[in-house]
């Protein structure tokens, strides 16, 4: 027990550690920090939106620059091929005038991949990081290439509603682990932004952790137990999103085309031994299930119609279905 305390302790510094690296650079946003933290130590993507210029791309790269791990960006356009992303085939001819057809890697094979303005590319360039996404592997003329461990693709996308930008397609919003908003700063973050930013010399992170310590932490996120009342009770969120389901409320019936798949479960158990974790515990709680919910869940629970012709978000389904389950403990 005495070994598990001090694992528990160890990772709590680590995690704070690279938390604060992180705010070297990046004002404010913790919530927005903790969220890209999580996903990363439970060995997710993560997906962040918000309008240009709040300094998603930035918190991508600072990320990058306190890990020492191989770092790409993925600048999304219109006119972005799926082989601009995972590479092709191409004949190579050697000294002797030998032909041969040789993979040359894409972008995709790094670390961390930083999908920039995702939602401007097509859905068919999209798609390519599906199988990366979920196998961590690419296939490419029917040769499957395994991608290095750790891997992670921060994509950052602007809201749908801006111009030039398309929705992602269902089957890779469920493959990322949180989908995380950025919001504006207030007054006194702006103010630090400018002072750090408007000087001659500009913060950058510095390297804290490496690929190893990674990989370490996030196996020993898995080995973090949980009840079974507070798997339940993850799985009762999850299944309430459902629309047709019993355990569904009457908003998420009216309102939702599709609910949350068994991905959203595993986010919210995974998050839950990190949030566990970050606060010193090596057990899971009902709060820790809790504060994983709407970033877990948010971009699981597709809407209908109805919904957006009536302006609800998705963060109003979610926040009622937590407000309607109840845990093991007051299910009585």
């Amino acid at each position: 027990m005495e070994n598990v305390k001090k694992a528990a302790e160890e990772f709590r510094e680590s995690f704070n550690a690279l938390r604060a690296e992180v705010g070297k650079v990046i004002v404010g946003c913790e919530g927005v920090v903790d969220g890209v933290l999580t996903s990363l130590f439970a060995g997710g993507h993560t997906l962040l939106e918000g309008v240009p210029g709040l300094g998603k791309t930035m918190l991508v790269r600072t990320l990058s620059e306190a890990l020492d791990l191989q770092f790409s960006r993925i600048q999304f356009t219109p006119d972005l091929m799926p082989a601009d992303i995972i590479g092709t085939n191409m004949i190579i001819e050697d000294e002797r005038r030998h032909r041969e057809f040789q993979f040359r890697a894409g972008p995709i094979f790094a670390n961390i991949v930083l999908a920039d303005e995702i939602n401007r590319a097509t859905p068919k360039t999209q798609s390519a990081l599906l199988e990366a996404m979920q196998e961590h592997t690419v296939t490419v003329a029917r040769t499957m290439h395994r991608l290095e461990e750790p891997f992670f693709v921060l994509a950052t996308q602007n809201p749908i509603e801006m111009e030039g930008t398309y929705p992602l397609p269902e089957a890779q919003m469920d493959r990322f682990f949180f989908k995380v908003l950025v919001d504006y700063p207030n007054q006194r973050e702006l103010t630090t932004i400018l002072e750090r930013t408007t000087q001659r010399d500009v913060p950058h992170g510095s390297k804290v952790m490496d690929g190893h310590a990674i990989n370490k932490w996030m196996a020993f996120v898995r080995d973090v137990p949980v009840t079974p009342q507070v798997t339940d009770y993850a799985v009762r969120l999850v299944l309430a999103t459902q629309p047709g389901n019993e355990q569904c409320t009457d908003e998420v019936n009216r309102y939702v085309r599709f609910g949350s798949s068994p991905r959203g479960a595993q986010a919210l158990l995974l998050a839950g031994k990190v949030n566990a974790l970050r606060d010193g515990r090596f057990n899971v709680s009902f709060d820790d299930i809790r504060a994983a919910a709407l970033p877990a869940l948010r971009h699981r629970v597709l809407m209908n119609f109805e919904a957006q012709a009536d302006g609800i978000p998705q963060d109003r389904i979610v926040a009622e279905v937590l407000d309607k389950v109840r845990t093991a403990s007051n299910a009585a």
